[in-house]
């Protein structure tokens, strides 16, 4: 079973593939078997790696709290362990403020980062602004509505019932990753880092809009948008076919200015 170690803690993950690496973060109710959409259609052709917060699937989840702000050591540690280079780091919502924070602390091992239905906890009062009224409207729906489609939820329900049967596999839940956006990166940390950011967005992504995500791309020059048309929240178990043909793409196309020298 591979481990890597982040600070004495126990870090589980996996190695497909081989090719450009591409490393994805989990959200909140995810690990690593969330991504067996993505491992299946991606492997041939690149090196996908899969990583557990701890907490979160099989790391070590034997803590009695969980402090946000260590997530993005956890994601390292594994960098570290696989001695990866020219990676793409690829989060979800939250996942994505690790995979952000982990580039950032690691510019000489990856080359790009794409925050999936997230702003990365960059720090910027306009953007602050906008994705907390996104979030106060997303409050006042169900959990489930937020990140699945209704159409979606009624025509599999085998595949929602399973999307919510992978966070009873987690200790950790989300107020443990709530205060890993605090004291965010700054665009100008972003960009002295040499490190390549592409926002991904779904169309009907009802936690994040994306006039929100539009506004963070043209804020951060050198960015790349991708917006995936009739998307959710949760496009890679949702839209997978159009989430990986995504991530193929900026995995493909993107280059840190660092490499391009």
């Amino acid at each position: 079973m591979p481990l890597a170690d982040s600070d004495g803690t126990s870090i589980y993950y996996e190695r497909h593939g081989n090719g450009p690496a591409i490393l994805f973060v989990h959200g909140s109710g995810g690990h690593h078997a969330a991504w067996w959409q993505q491992v299946a259609a991606l492997r041939a052709e690149f090196t996908v790696v899969t990583v557990d917060l701890r907490g979160f699937g099989k790391s070590d989840s034997s803590m009695t709290e969980f402090d946000g702000q260590d997530f993005p050591g956890d994601v390292v540690a594994v960098l570290d362990q696989e001695d990866l280079t020219d990676v793409m780091l690829v989060g979800q919502s939250i996942g994505s403020v690790a995979a952000l924070r982990a580039g950032l602390l690691r510019p000489e091992r990856v080359g790009s980062v794409v925050l999936g239905h997230s702003l990365g906890g960059i720090s910027h009062p306009e953007l602050k602004e906008l994705a907390a009224a996104d979030r106060a409207e997303a409050v006042k729906l169900p959990v489930i509505d937020r990140l699945l489609t209704k159409r979606f939820q009624q025509q599999r329900a085998d595949l929602t019932f399973l999307f919510q049967q992978m966070g009873t596999f987690n200790v950790a839940r989300m107020q443990d990753l709530r205060n890993l956006d605090t004291d965010g990166p700054s665009l100008d940390d972003i960009r002295n880092a040499g490190v390549k950011v592409a926002f991904l967005a779904g169309e009907k992504d009802a936690v994040l809009s994306v006039k929100t995500v539009t506004r963070a791309h043209e804020l951060l020059p050198g960015s790349h948008l991708e917006v995936v048309p009739g998307a959710p929240h949760s496009m890679y178990w949702e839209t997978p076919a159009e989430y990986n043909a995504a991530v193929a793409h900026l995995r493909r196309t993107l280059t840190a200015p660092k490499e391009a020298a």
